[in-house]
């Protein structure tokens, strides 16, 4: 290859890469508002505020369902086009959701397409840039989620407090544009094609690596630890809507979304510690963020005022943050020694979207017996620290 022909390869691919990142931001930040949105529709309906603990629940049980099957779907088509349908799909969700349909069953169906979304992201990496940037494409990708989250969170607040339909309207546009970015993607091979006669075995290699794992004492460990803080953050992050109005008496949706960035600055500030601080060989020490965050839940649930609020929540995040990053890359290392990077991730996958629709359930049924959102604070926050705790007895084999 020529100096002129390898100088136009090099910026075809550096702008897939940015069209892969515009995609993903547009997505992850449209896929926050309708969260907002969907918890706001609820909260204006009569007798909607008690669906509310189950709107994570409708978006996380399609992951945990879907499991087995997205990633292979994902190899099986070009991934540009995957992640071009699946904001279709997402799109259609906002538009049925903005059409009437319940906020529950519209953000199901949103939940199908982010879980057919996120194995695509992922794997285009490994075609779209060599081994040796990998890890930086998958920095930029971690880094643009994690301030699509941030700006989706506020602005679904801000803009459900002063219209649903503007917001929804918002929505529909920003999942419009991602699918548009998406067709700037070029078209790549598909990994595999499958046919009806794959699948059997593609499910018996999925159960074999999740029990494979699960007989892993790190890895067992990795997966209980990661999937406690994702099913407590997720859990967390639906509570504060029913919390901020009893404890803070301030009925805004903007002011628990804010809350909500709060605590993802927070996990940013622990990870970037963690990963500072903290290797494999030290990766039991991760377990002091963790066991900080029960009472830190503590502390948060007969707050009253708002600045100690804000403070306990970034404190919070940065407990969280501290805890998980090492013991992502803990799964990893083991994943690669056993099954596979990519195989460990999807079991990965499995088990948060698991913890994180438990904790959903949870916090219903919670709602069900009468307990007020202060007293689901406190009772989540004791599960917390039950279940580090118990993590905390096993690491010591870490």
């Amino acid at each position: 290859m020529n100096q002129a022909a390898a100088g136009g390869f090099y910026a075809l691919r550096s702008a897939a890469f940015s069209s892969l990142l515009v995609a993903q931001f547009l997505s992850a930040m449209a896929d926050n508002m309708l969260f907002v949105a969907a918890i706001a529709l609820l909260k204006a309906q009569p007798g909607g505020a008690q669906w509310m603990p189950l709107v994570q629940a409708s978006f996380v049980a399609t992951f945990v369902l879907l499991a087995p099957f997205v990633g292979p779907l994902a190899d099986h088509w070009p991934k540009g086009s995957a992640m071009f349908r699946a904001n279709l799909l997402k799109l259609a969700a906002a538009l049925s959701m903005a059409a009437g349909l319940h906020p529950l069953a519209a953000y199901a169906v949103a939940g199908v397409g982010a879980a057919a979304y996120s194995p695509a992201k992922y794997g285009i990496l490994t075609q779209m840039v060599g081994e040796g940037k990998l890890v930086r494409a998958n920095g930029w990708l971690e880094a643009t989620t994690i301030v699509a989250i941030l700006l989706g969170v506020v602005a679904g607040g801000w803009l459900t407090d002063r219209s649903l339909a503007l917001a929804l309207g918002a929505v529909c546009a920003i999942y419009g544009a991602a699918a548009l970015s998406n067709l700037f993607i070029p078209v790549l091979p598909p990994v595999r094609t499958l046919t009806w006669a794959d699948w059997p075995p593609i499910l018996r290699d999925y159960w074999r690596d999740l029990r494979r794992l699960w007989r892993e004492t790190a890895a067992r460990l990795s997966l209980m630890g990661t999937s406690l803080f994702w099913g407590a953050g997720a859990t967390l992050r639906v509570v504060l809507f029913a919390w901020v109005p009893v404890a803070l008496h301030n009925t805004d949706n903007s002011l628990p979304a804010n809350l909500m960035g709060l605590m993802s600055v927070g996990i940013i500030i622990g990870a970037l510690s963690a990963g500072h601080w903290l290797h494999l060989s030290r990766a039991r020490l991760a377990l002091w963020g963790g066991l900080a965050m029960g009472p830190l839940i503590f502390l948060l649930a007969p707050q009253t005022h708002l600045v100690p609020a804000a403070l306990l929540l970034v404190a919070l995040g940065t407990a969280g943050g501290f805890f998980v990053i090492p013991f992502n890359a803990l799964l990893q290392e083991r994943g690669q020694a056993t099954v596979g990077v990519g195989r460990s991730l999807a079991v990965q996958n499995f088990f948060e979207n698991l913890a994180m629709l438990a904790g959903s359930l949870l916090y219903f049924g919670a709602e069900k017996i009468g307990l007020g959102p202060v007293s689901v604070t406190y009772g989540f926050g004791l599960l917390v620290l039950l279940g580090m705790v118990g993590l905390s007895l096993g690491g010591r084999k870490l």
